[in-house]
């Protein structure tokens, strides 16, 4: 199965949903239809999102069009009115953004030992590697980002998309102990 017909198969589910949930919205309070929203909707764009990391922008699109219209239904809004507001009130990422945050929890989740062993061990800090020891990165948070020979399928892979990932963030964010530590 490729990357596109999930997304479609994903996309054609959802707008099914969608529109058995807009036939009975009017008789639902707005948290039973947010619940149903989540259950049936969120959890499927939302599931094993990290697989997603470096599809093309228009299969991105296709899947925050699901997101968008799950919004507007949620707050009774017109296709006119900005997605932003509604999609900040719900605290739902967009789909770029929920791939980066599922990656980085995964990382931190390997560099602190609570995640499968196999994944940790395909991810490697700068101050692991013996030719960086003396270099200023060293003493970062930061990982070793393998080099690729496709752009297409080898910067897609967990090492290279997660280390990216990873090392995007501020040294705050990586530094810390937990968590939870992170939102405070």
């Amino acid at each position: 199965m490729s990357v596109r017909t999930h997304v479609t198969a994903v996309v054609r589910a959802c707008f099914a949903a969608l529109r058995q949930i807009r036939s009975v919205r009017r008789s639902l309070p707005r948290h039973a239809l947010l619940t149903l929203v989540r259950a049936l909707i969120v959890s499927k764009v939302y599931y094993c999102n990290s697989v997603l990391v470096g599809i093309p922008g228009q299969l991105q699109d296709r899947l925050q069009s699901v997101l968008n219209a799950a919004a507007r239904l949620v707050f009774s809004a017109r296709q006119s009115e900005r997605i932003t507001p509604l999609l900040r009130e719900l605290h739902w990422l967009k789909v770029p953004e929920r791939v980066a945050f599922r990656l980085c929890v995964l990382v931190y989740r390997c560099l602190h030992g609570t995640a499968l062993a196999y994944l940790a061990e395909s991810l490697h800090r700068t101050s692991d590697v013996d030719t960086r020891r003396r270099l200023r990165s060293a003493d970062s948070a930061m990982l070793v980002v393998p080099s690729t020979r496709r752009s297409t399928l080898g910067d897609r892979a967990f090492p290279v998309a997660s280390a990216r990932a990873w090392n995007s963030l501020p040294s705050s964010v990586t530094n810390a102990q937990s968590r939870r530590s992170v939102a405070s």
